[in-house]
């Protein structure tokens, strides 16, 4: 009897990354039966409950193995969270190479698969004779000009001091992005390990057999047809725009019911939900801001807080201890008990998303997020706090328009003033009434890119048909 086709997946460090993978892994079993998928997890600490719940539903065609931690005391300090989980991964392969060789001896193992902060895995395919790809789990515009940068490289960035209001041409967007808003390692010196552990990342990106990213068609058309012109005239890698691919549920249910039960409580659109990701955290002084912003504004908010840091990406790996709650100003809970819901770290986003009362998303504008939002039809107010989130909160706000983005002042905060003002606009008027129209438009290009001929569905069959023939 013949073996299934065996797709092996690498994820990056994090939930974050974990998450997109696994839901392609789950769409692609589901909808291509023939294959098997195994999941080789690097990890730098112990899978949290999150993590367990989500790799425990996973169906049974798909399995997992927990790679063993990488110890923290061999990563360097104070490098950013890219750098960091490139160096987890670097440092498992040894661990990769002894799960693929175990694999490839009772399997028929076609792929391997990785995020791209995985791309370190790419010698092992090589070593394996498998066919590579990258799991883009970001959106088509970063793609696009992390394909760009090697060129970029050599030419706006050739010089150690950068003027960051200057800007560079993102290959099928329709406006230039200025260099203050590209993602984070980009700003750093040119010499940093941060820049060259980039810079390392997208060069790989031209030499995998194809790239699967985590669009679709309606949201980022132009962008995605701009690099199908480079892989038709043998310029540029396949690239598969399969998306949107965001879970059904929440895997971590804290929270859930007190969520949905308040929002069964509200009328219809009248709720902000407030929340910064998996691991986004805030400065103090803008915490209060935002608290103050919140009650100033009048409308109704479910706000997800965690303990104020100064610096942005402070829980991404390994989440916070202490109770996010005794930071909040004095009295606020108080004084806001019949306006809005404040709960601890974290929300079962999916279902708050989704819910009839939701009618804006104050969002770090992380990509899962952003198609969470726009797959449920929820604008947006963009608050970028890291990696590449401010190139997607300028597609959000000046390209899709369905978003708007608060004012920062002279010392770096956006004042209570300013949020209020933003959430206004979100939640009543005629700006609002037009995003809810264009972001509509683009929830139901997303349904139709998963329907049964629709361009997603497609690019993953096509995708699907090149495995089997191997």
């Amino acid at each position: 009897m013949d073996k299934k086709p065996c797709i092996a997946m690498v994820p990056s460090p994090g939930l974050s990354h974990l998450i997109p993978l696994a839901e392609f892994a789950k769409r692609l079993v589901l909808q291509h039966h023939e294959f098997h998928v195994t999941l080789l997890i690097p990890t730098l600490d112990s899978p949290t409950p999150s993590m367990k719940s989500l790799l425990e539903s996973l169906p049974q065609n798909i399995d997992f193995t927990i790679l063993p931690q990488v110890k923290i005391e061999d990563l360097p300090q104070n490098v950013s969270p890219a750098t960091n989980m490139k160096l987890i991964v670097k440092h498992s392969l040894p661990l990769l190479h002894e799960a693929l060789s175990s694999l490839n001896s009772h399997t028929h193992l076609v792929a391997l698969l990785f995020s791209i902060f995985s791309t370190d895995a790419l010698e092992l395919a090589k070593q394996f004779n498998l066919l590579s790809y990258v799991f883009f789990s970001s959106g088509a515009t970063t793609l696009s000009f992390n394909l760009t940068l090697p060129k970029l490289d050599e030419t706006v960035f050739s010089t150690e001091s950068l003027d960051l209001a200057k800007t560079v041409n993102v290959p099928g967007c329709v406006i230039p992005f200025k260099i203050k808003d590209l993602p984070d390692p980009v700003l750093n010196e040119r010499s940093s390990q941060t820049y060259r552990s980039y810079l390392d990342v997208c060069q790989a990106l031209l030499l995998v057999d194809g790239i699967i990213v985590n669009s679709f068609t309606d949201l980022e058309a132009e962008v995605i047809r701009a690099m199908q012109e480079k892989e038709a005239n043998s310029d540029g890698p396949c690239v598969y725009p399969i998306g949107p691919i965001i879970q059904n549920e929440s895997s971590n249910k804290v929270n859930e019911s007190v969520c949905l039960r308040w929002l069964d409580n509200q009328p219809p659109n009248s709720v902000l939900y407030v929340a910064f990701g998996s691991g986004g955290t805030l400065p103090h002084d803008q915490f209060n801001e935002i608290a103050y912003g919140l009650e100033l504004s009048g409308h109704k908010f479910l706000w997800v807080v965690r303990a104020p840091n100064e610096s942005a990406s402070s829980a991404y790996f390994r989440g916070q201890k202490e109770n996010p709650l005794h930071y909040l100003p004095q009295g606020f809970l108080d004084r806001t008990k019949g306006q809005g819901l404040v709960v601890p770290s974290w929300a079962p986003q999916i279902e708050v998303l989704g819910h009839g009362s939701t009618g804006g998303f104050l969002s770090h504008c992380g990509w899962s997020s952003t198609l969470e939002s726009v797959v449920h039809g929820v604008p947006m107010i963009a608050w970028p706090l890291f990696a590449e989130q401010r190139m997607n909160a300028v597609l959000l706000t000046d390209v899709l328009k369905v978003a708007v983005r608060p004012k920062v002042d002279e010392s770096g905060i956006v004042k209570g003033e300013e949020i209020a003002n933003v959430i206004k606009r979100v939640m009543e008027g005629h700006e609002s009434l037009e995003m809810n129209k264009r972001i509509k438009e683009l929830s139901d290009g997303a349904a139709a890119a998963l329907s049964e001929h629709g361009s997603s569905n497609l690019a993953l069959s096509s995708l699907a048909m090149k495995w089997q023939n191997v």
